[in-house]
């Protein structure tokens, strides 16, 4: 059974946000570095906002 808590961060489905850069890993992989929100599993209107965070490029799309 899955638990759900209502003000947790829903991490599923996609985020919108916006990419500014790119790194390289140390294994030769590609990071992105994005802004984006994230919502709440309640629901709620406003978001997370966050800064600047790496995000693997498999897990990138284009809108």
């Amino acid at each position: 059974m899955r638990r759900v808590i209502p003000t947790g961060l829903d991490l599923t489905g996609t985020a919108k946000g916006v990419i500014h850069g790119r790194l390289p890993g140390a294994e030769g992989e590609w990071l992105g570095v994005a802004n984006y929100e994230i919502g709440y599993a309640d629901g709620r209107r406003n978001k997370l906002y966050v800064v600047d965070q790496l995000v693997p490029f498999w897990a990138l799309t284009k809108r």
